[in-house]
């Protein structure tokens, strides 16, 4: 049974952070890591005590976690960063709030000897003969150590203590990854055999002056030695846990972070549950009754109902069934609404599906369309401002020749900038019909036949053109323009000045979707400037709309559903750093030169520039791993390699450098996400590089790696690849919260032969993990929807629960048989 887990963690703000600098202020950021891997870096807030982040991220660690830490540090433009402070939380807390921790937490001082990262490879065996007993310890190796020189490596040693006794390794210098294959004899007197201590491996960096740094350890009972006279394994380094608390003098993060994690059963046991959510949209009998989908929506919350619309996308994108599904809500919708000025405002399910469709499989189509305006007006930073009550004329530059500029410049000069940006977004808009994906067309095209169905009166005419431009202009390229970041549009947040002005375009642009019907009616009299373009534009967006759905239906069952998965479209591309080895050479850190990559599901390519026509190509079908590389080996920051192998088996890696940690960690989600379904995946890589005949990693010759790879660690957004088991298992879970709601509503209608039967076919609860028999399988045509469904979910049930005894049946052989 497959794992599944994922981390969501939202950094908020920040509050009464210490003054670092002269000026009596900081200008903090923050570094988010898991497991002391970075993971993500905020923007830095110049000049703020109490800043303001919100950026948020989910990552997918299918191989699960530790810790997830998140260290404050204040950004210095000369000398290293200061450290401020961090807040780590360790995996069981997280865990242990079913919704999620949110909430204000004090920052800690940062303890070097808590910076413990890795894991070491050790054999422990009780020796016992006639005449004399011992503790045998054989340490091994270690792996992915903490670095503590100033190399960005470590000179490790290992040292075994039990009671009075000890013993050392030899020391390994220069390496995170230390090979030692030495074994340590500890001579214990007989009493000492009964006693209930603990054996303990600590690891070490030595330093020639100063005292050493410790680098973790490992404490093991010694009486586990007497159940299993012989443990070998990797086991995680520790650290002191000294950590004290500063009273709140380093001031406070407020975080929001979700732990899911899933035991994911073989996609036989989801079959049942697929086709009922199938059957809901392919067959339903009347549109008004019930089905898997709608008691889903009875028993989804609010705070769910936006996870539960994505994950239905997924799953009906996958079954090809996505417009059926999207016009089997919007249908139920648009019946249930009788004011038309209302439909589709509040957030339901047909609403957040609508919303989350439009991201799966339109956001390589809203970037095409609106990233070169957004990035001009990141370039630009022109102050904007329309209100009268926020003008601030010292934060205005220079608008005439003047000594300086009155209220009345600014707002006219505002007026034509904003004029001109709103110009080129409704122009790039009505011009994309050819570049918005078909699926999503064909999605339009039976809204709107649904609302004009729906709404025949004359007076209602543009309820049509309304219904689609909601979710087109208000709900996907307004937010994509108030919001860049969260859109992957940029990589930061804009400042404060750039902030106001998309703010103002969004504003306008949702005035645009709604076909200019509210304009003057609102509080806002001071956009009234911008009136005249707004209306101007009307007839364009209409003719738009128009040209949208103008699309034959059967075209979508022609082509890909999702968009990532086209070879012809681009997931990401940009500029970035590339050396390739070409054997055991010397690497020099200036042999790294500027490409422009361009990464498809099919292809990782590059050329001089971007509109270079000859390009160099990687097919992705050969990646076999896309890992990072220690800052030692190229003496630079955020590099990772491509390590690829040939028809001849011949593995070959390029490495590539990119600007900062986010781009890294964007690059590396990408790359593993569209090779992800690769059969030559590696399990281990050399985060080092190959120099002198020997890895400077581990400093040994062989090609083995010697630290895991993370192929499935990826960051999560639109690209996500499709997943049927990951995705219904989360459908089962939200009923199974609900099973209760559903039993009480509908069985209590249910013929009492037909409940007494149903609860004999349930009578056994003994599963065979291996290939069970389904009570799905075994049900009557004349049972009811519901009642198929509460059979279902309790098969889930009892097959989770099957698996979970054997795993533990499994482990508890292990122990006993190591």
């Amino acid at each position: 049974m497959a794992k599944n887990t994922s981390l969501y963690f939202r950094i908020v703000e920040g509050r009464n952070l210490p003054a670092k600098d002269v000026s009596g202020t900081s200008d903090p950021y923050c570094i988010v890591k898991v497991d002391n891997e970075v993971v993500a870096r905020t923007a830095t807030v110049w000049k703020n005590l109490n800043p303001f982040w919100g950026e948020e991220y989910t990552l997918h660690l299918p191989m699960g976690f530790h810790s997830l830490s998140f260290l404050v540090m204040d950004e210095d433009t000369i000398g290293h960063d200061d450290v401020i402070g961090k807040i780590t939380l360790f995996k069981e807390a997280i865990g242990s709030q079913a919704k999620g921790l949110d909430s204000w937490m004090n920052l800690t001082r940062v303890d070097p000897d808590e910076e413990v990262q890795g894991e070491i490879h050790l054999s422990l065996e009780l020796v016992r003969d006639t005449k004399k007993s011992c503790l045998r310890c054989k340490v091994i190796e270690a792996r992915d150590l903490a670095p503590r020189d100033i190399s960005g490596t470590s000179d490790p040693f290992g040292r075994v203590i039990y009671n009075n006794h000890s013993a050392e390794t030899s020391i390994i210098k220069k390496t995170r990854f230390p090979h030692w294959g030495e074994t340590l004899d500890l001579e214990l007197d007989a009493e000492e055999l009964s006693e209930e201590g603990t054996v303990i491996v600590e690891v070490w960096d030595w330093d020639m002056v100063g005292k050493n740094d410790f680098l973790g350890k490992v404490e093991i009972p010694f009486a586990c030695l007497h159940k299993t006279p012989q443990l070998e394994g990797w086991f995680r380094l520790l650290p002191l846990r000294n950590e004290s608390e500063a009273g709140g003098k380093l001031g406070a993060l407020r975080l929001k972070v979700r732990l899911v994690e899933d035991r994911i059963l073989p996609s036989t046991y989801y079959q049942p549950l697929i086709e009922l959510l199938v059957e809901s949209v392919i067959s339903p009998a009347e549109v008004e009754d019930s089905s898997a989908l709608t008691m889903l929506e009875e028993v989804t919350t609010v705070e769910s109902r936006q996870d539960v619309a994505m994950t239905l996308v997924k799953i009906y994108l996958g079954q090809g069934l996505v417009v059926p599904f999207l016009d089997y809500l919007n249908t139920r919708e648009v019946n249930h609404t009788t004011d038309p000025n209302t439909l589709f405002r509040s957030n339901s399910l047909a609403s957040k599906a609508m919303e989350q469709f439009m991201k799966a499989v339109g956001m390589l189509y809203l970037h095409e369309v609106l990233k070169p305006i957004i990035n001009r007006i990141f370039d630009e930073k022109k102050y904007i401002e329309l209100d009268p009550c926020k003008i601030d004329l010292n934060r205005t530059r220079r608008i005439s020749f003047k000594s300086g500029v009155s209220e009345a410049e600014v707002r006219d000069y505002s007026v034509e900038m904003l004029q001109t940006y709103l110009t080129s977004i409704i122009e790039s808009i009505v011009s994309s019909v050819d570049q918005c994906p078909s699926v999503m067309r064909v999605a339009f095209k039976q809204l709107h036949k649904r609302v004009e169905e729906q709404f025949t009166e004359p007076e209602n005419e543009d309820v049509k053109y309304l219904a689609i431009s909601g979710f087109f202009f208000l709900r996907f390229f307004a937010p994509a323009i108030l919001t860049p970041k969260l859109f992957q549009l940029r990589d930061q947040h804009a400042d404060t000045r750039t902030s106001r002005t998309l703010l103002l375009l969004a504003k306008a642009l949702q005035s645009v979707g709604n076909l200019g019907l509210q304009l003057g009616h609102g509080k806002e009299q001071w956009m009234a400037p911008l009136h005249p373009i707004i209306l101007r534009s009307v007839a364009s967006v209409k003719d738009f709309l128009d040209k949208l759905i103008d699309i034959d239906h059967d075209i979508v069952s022609s082509v890909p559903q999702r968009a990532v998965f086209m070879p012809s479209v681009t997931v990401k591309e940009g500029y970035l750093h590339k050396h390739k080895a070409d054997g055991p050479q010397l690497l020099s850190r200036f042999a790294f030169k500027k490409r422009y990559f361009w990464l498809t599901s099919e292809t990782l390519s590059y050329a001089k520039t971007s509109e270079w026509q000859v390009r160099s190509s990687i097919p992705i079908q050969r990646v076999c791993a896309v890992e990072r590389v220690d800052e030692n080996a190229f003496q630079q920051q955020n590099v990772m390699q491509v390590i690829t192998q040939d028809n001849d088996g011949k593995l070959n890696t390029m490495y590539i450098q990119c600007k900062n940690v986010n781009e890294l960690n964007q690059w590396l989600s990408a790359i593993r996400k569209v090779s992800i379904y690769n059969e030559r995946m590696l399990p281990s890589f050399h985060p080092g590089v190959h120099r002198s005949s020997k890895w400077t990693c581990c400093l040994q010759a062989d090609r083995a790696g010697c630290s895991r790879t993370h192929s499935a660690v990826t960051l999560g957004d639109w690209s996500d690849p499709l997943d049927p088991d990951v995705e219904t298992q989360m459908i089962y879970k939200q009923l199974l919260q609900g099973r209760d709601k559903l039993r009480k509503k509908y069985l209590e209608m249910e013929d009492a032969d037909q409940t007494s039967s149903n609860k004999e076919k349930r009578a056994n609860p003994d599963i065979n993990p291996d290939g069970a028999e389904c009570n799905a399988q075994l049900m009557k045509p004349g049972q009811s929807v519901a009642a198929r469904l509460l059979v279902v979910i309790e098969d889930l049930e009892q097959a989770h629960a099957a698996f979970q005894l054997r795993e533990k049946e499994d482990a508890t052989t292990v122990i006993l048989n190591p």
